[in-house]
């Protein structure tokens, strides 16, 4: 992508009201632009870096035998009533048609995946049941803040299970916590798996996938010897206590914003809708079902507090928008070249081909975070000067030793 030819526009003052890190970097970086408090537009940029995380999170979900659906954002009131959401949901936005008929937006997708779960599924035979999506979600926050972390629109994926026993769900749940812990490698993010209340979706201990950062809303307590994690809003222990697990670490407390969590919904939402399977007696039952939420938006936000300096943001590889940046101080001929080289090697550039000082350039550069500089000047005649986002600094190579290099970075691509 070429600069000049793009909606990509660094801005060097910091927006009104950027109080979080994620906020501020992502709006001058040039990846979003707010419309209005907790409702955000992603630029090129913004959605390149959601489309990779999208894509580290689907590939783990396909592997355990998610089957990938696409679900309605307006639902019908009915189906909201049916569970008792539409009176005890205070964030469910509510709205009423020309007709008169009551509709709501979806905060979850419960209340319409199980009336579709009632046509697939008929006998055991049909069961587990893994469906998942990854869409947009809408809650009526009171005071929406923290930049992408809280938002009234949002995305995430919500996987749906459907089992014949609890024993076949908690083998799941086992495979979906690994699954997720994988995805959360992959992204380099340090998930602890902290037990919570299940709040409004189930009476049951739940699983939340914490990552430490003081951009965070959660207080957890965890051990500095095991996995050990628990929110503290439930927790009987207290910080610097021994951990209750492994009974040799101590228990630090730290803030820490949820990215996911996995929910027993047991046989709620089956009941109400009557969703009901055949066993080989042909006798019938309720299926166990689980929900399994990873916010797609709000791993963007915590990418961006944990991975970051003062001079803007510095993306891990596997979420970077592009392997490359191009940052042309010429503007002639060989970075031309040089670009559409890199292009046919399958490498995603982006190429600062602008008229600006290289200072400008350079900032910039910063500021969006790209893992790999190349840059082209007068000193690196026909080859280009390699550097990288974290490091200080560089040298001249020819490209082809520049292409092997990323293409080593980035796992041969």
């Amino acid at each position: 992508m070429k600069m000049t030819n793009s909606a990509i526009i660094p801005i060097r003052k910091p927006p009104k009201g950027g109080e979080t890190v994620n906020h501020r970097l992502l709006v001058q970086g040039g990846f979003v632009r707010q419309l209005m408090a907790g409702v955000y537009i992603y630029l090129p940029l913004g959605l390149r870096v959601l489309d990779k995380i999208r894509q580290v999170i689907r590939a783990e979900m396909n592997t355990i035998g998610g089957q990938e659906i696409l679900m309605p954002l307006l639902h019908p009131a009915k189906n909201w009533k049916t569970t008792g959401g539409w009176d005890n949901i205070d964030v469910l936005f509510k709205l009423k048609s020309r007709t008169g008929k009551d509709f709501a937006l979806g905060q979850s997708h419960e209340e319409i995946v199980t009336p579709l779960a009632k046509e697939l599924i008929r006998s055991y035979r049909d069961l587990p049941l893994a469906l998942y999506q990854i869409h947009w979600k809408f809650r009526d926050e009171l005071r929406s803040k923290s930049g992408l972390l809280r938002g009234r629109e949002f995305e995430m994926k919500d996987l749906y299970s459907f089992h014949a026993s609890q024993r076949d769900f908690e083998k799941f749940y086992k495979e979906v916590k690994n699954a997720y812990l994988k995805a959360f490698k992959k992204v380099e993010l340090e998930a602890k798996v902290t037990e919570a209340s299940g709040g409004g979706f189930s009476e049951k201990i739940s699983y939340e996938f914490m990552v430490t950062t003081d951009a965070g809303e959660d207080d957890i307590l965890y051990c500095d010897a095991c996995e050990f994690c628990i929110n503290l809003e439930i927790a009987k222990v207290k910080a610097g206590s021994t951990c209750p697990k492994c009974t040799q670490g101590k228990l630090n407390k730290a803030k820490a914003a949820e990215v996911g969590n996995i929910f027993d919904l047991g046989q709620k939402y089956v009941k109400d809708f009557g969703l009901e399977y055949r066993d080989e007696q042909g006798k019938a039952h309720y299926p166990i079902m689980g929900c399994y939420g990873w916010g797609t938006t709000r791993t963007m936000a915590v990418l961006v507090e944990k991975f970051h300096d003062d001079k803007g943001i510095i993306w891990p590889k596997s979420v970077s928008p592009y392997h490359v940046h191009l940052i042309d101080i010429n503007q002639g001929q060989q970075g031309e070249l040089i670009y559409n080289r890199l292009q046919n090697e399958n490498i995603e550039v982006l190429w600062d081909d602008r008229s600006k000082a290289a200072g400008v350039k350079f900032a910039d550069a910063d500021l969006i975070g790209i893992p790999v500089r190349l840059i082209v000047s007068e000193k690196t005649k026909t080859n280009v000067e390699w550097k990288r986002r974290m490091e200080t600094t560089s040298e001249i190579i020819d490209i082809s030793s520049s292409i092997d290099r990323i293409k080593q970075l980035y796992n041969q691509l």
